[in-house]
């Protein structure tokens, strides 16, 4: 309950004194359905139908000076009157409704927001350990969970501000009656903690099937070209029949549970009613206006007492979700890289002067396993070219993610022009670098606004220039909307040699000072590897650029080859220098791609 309270602080913390004057509004439209209540009795009595006697009568007496008219105009005068009333409290009650759903809707996108930010704001090694799909689970289906809550909760709050008003109208009628209600619905309440604390169970159940399901579509809609490539529908139908079983079985206790408490609710109902009409037939000798007045206490105070139960057992429903949504706030809190708001902030890209370096850098993905990198020391120069080369598995994506501050050195430093990396100066480190990974990403949209989307202000002839220089300009002039055509989930409507000159431009576009290519060419065909090389020269000495290479005869002009092995760097030089070391890494390295070439 603590989560759902915390939640509730943050509603009133956004809504102000609004949420107060709606609470305010919600006791009134309470009052108002009291009027119509006590009404009820000037308008049975004056009808002749049947005469009902009540404990105090001054509030009938308003209406004594209607005696000397005739019935019928009086009848008519009262129920003009209760009309009036039920007009005032709808129209009430609608403009309330819509007022709770703005409060209610614009609290629920700004938790969206804060939750997106908190995750934009967390570090890489965060992203490494959390699997995406739980992500989305949190932000998607346990935040619309969460939305259902505070509704409820809301609702639950309602329902007690109708109840005690009724419960006052209630007492006013008849002091006896109302007890007995009242100690019958504390007794129900009692009995049906077990629905209660069940919900809650349930609740934790749906969160972890939910989770389930989402991963393993996440997964599999991921892998769809593998699953299709190796006949493997049949083996993915029958693992979502066998989880779509579980989501049944989840489905049909919450149903049964839920129908046990309303069964047990209208038994309560019906066996209360027959108890209350025999105590007043045995000890009261109760006319026929006393039994009416039984009826009206009872349809209009115990349904306030079961909604108050249905709430309570729905909103324990939702605490597991409460709970993921604070846990995940709490993990994305502990991972921040980003100090105060910055990440929100536009940040001037960082001039770097001089060079880019590590010093004594080790790092390891986590203190079970062996180190990724061991005591790296290089120094990158401003405007050269670094090429970083090594077998499978030698660290060089590590590294790279060192040197954007993705990651954080266990131990040593990375400076630049001297001064440590650090969260104050990391988005201005980053803002000045494109980066191109060996997995080429794009948005479901068109090219132009994939292209955009890196600068928002880009002109039509920067857009034009940037594909020019990634040699897509040819392609996309050819595709059915130009620039303007839709590329699809992934970019699947394009090769993936399409896809990654397209990145490339993307990168370009930005005019970085720092380009870093992940094997970025390495999708591409002979003839277009070719031209982006001979492009990429001609930026040599304008940025600094590093590149990954798995084709070694690419990197020949770099002017620094740094070589890693099982995390260390155990080379670094010129193409040249590196080659003739017969007995060198590097030397084997190329041995082995003219070899495969051959």
């Amino acid at each position: 309950m603590n989560q759902i309270l915390y939640f509730i602080k943050r509603l009133y913390s956004y809504s102000g004194s609004i949420l107060y004057i709606n609470l305010l509004g919600m006791g009134l439209i309470s009052f108002l359905e009291g009027i119509g209540l006590i009404l009820l009795i000037p308008m049975l009595s004056y009808s002749g139908l049947v005469e009902i006697q009540v404990g105090d009568t001054k509030f009938l007496e308003l209406f004594s000076y209607l005696k000397g008219y005739p019935k019928t105009a009086v009848l008519i005068i009262i129920l003009g009157i209760f009309i009036f009333f039920v007009i005032g409290q709808n129209l009430l009650q609608r403009n309330l409704s819509i007022r709770n759903v703005k409060i209610t809707q614009g609290f629920v996108q700004q938790l969206r927001l804060e939750m997106y930010g908190s995750l934009l704001g967390a570090n890489w090694n965060f992203f490494l350990k959390e699997r995406k799909s739980d992500l989305i689970n949190v932000m998607t289906l346990e935040l619309a969970r969460v939305a259902g809550g505070i509704n409820h909760f809301l609702k639950l709050f309602t329902s007690l501000i109708f109840t005690l008003i009724q419960i006052g109208v209630a007492f006013w009628l008849s002091s006896k009656l109302t007890l007995f209600v009242l100690i019958s619905g504390l007794i129900l309440t009692f009995f049906s903690k077990k629905f209660i604390k069940q919900s809650r169970v349930l609740g934790s159940k749906t969160s972890l099937v939910a989770q389930e399901y989402l991963a393993g579509i996440t997964d599999q809609l991921n892998g769809i070209k593998d699953i299709k490539s190796n006949s493997l529908e049949v083996s993915r139908l029958i693992w979502l029949k066998s989880l779509t079983n579980g989501m049944i079985d989840e489905q049909m206790e919450y149903i049964k549970l839920k129908t046990a408490s309303q069964t047990l609710y209208k038994i309560a109902s019906a066996s209360l009613i027959a108890i209350l009409i025999f105590t007043y037939v045995m000890l009261f000798d109760a006319n026929q206006g006393q039994f009416l007045l039984i009826f009206i206490i009872f349809s209009r105070l115990w349904p306030r007492v079961t909604e108050i139960q249905a709430s309570m057992e729905q909103i324990a429903a939702t605490i597991p979700a409460f709970k993921s949504l604070l846990e995940m706030k709490s993990n994305c809190e502990k991972s921040k890289e980003i100090i105060g708001e910055k990440i929100y902030e536009e940040i001037e890209p960082l001039q770097i002067k001089k060079e880019i370096e590590c010093k004594g850098v080790f790092f390891r993905y986590n203190h079970e396993s062996i180190y990724a990198l061991q005591n790296i020391n290089l120094t990158i120069p401003i405007n050269s070219m670094t090429a970083i080369v090594g077998p499978s598995g030698a660290g060089k994506s590590t590294l790279i993610d060192i040197l954007m501050g993705l990651n954080r050195p266990e131990a040593g430093d990375v400076l630049i022009d001297g001064d440590l990396l650090t969260k104050q100066n990391l988005l201005g480190l980053r803002n000045s670098i494109s980066y191109v990974s060996q997995e080429p990403f794009l948005f479901n949209a068109t090219i132009r606004e994939n292209l955009l989307l890196i600068k928002p202000n880009a002109t039509e002839e920067q857009i034009m220039e940037a594909l020019e220089f990634s040699a897509a300009a040819e392609f996309t002039s050819k595709l059915p909307m130009g620039i303007d055509t839709i590329v699809g989930d992934r970019g699947v409507k394009l090769s993936g040699g399409e896809r990654q000159r397209l990145v490339i431009a993307r990168a370009i576009l930005r005019k970085p000072s720092i380009l870093i290519l992940d094997e970025a060419t390495s999708a591409l065909d002979t003839e277009n590897e070719s031209k982006i090389q001979e492009a990429i020269e001609r930026l040599k000495g304008r940025m600094t650029i590093i590149v990954i290479a798995h084709r070694l005869s690419t990197i020949r002009n770099a002017d620094k080859v740094i070589v890693l092995e099982k995390g260390r760097i155990i080379q670094q030089g010129q193409f040249n220098q590196l080659a003739s070391e017969k007995s060198g890494m590097f030397n084997n390295l190329l041995k082995k791609q003219v070899e495969l070439s051959g």
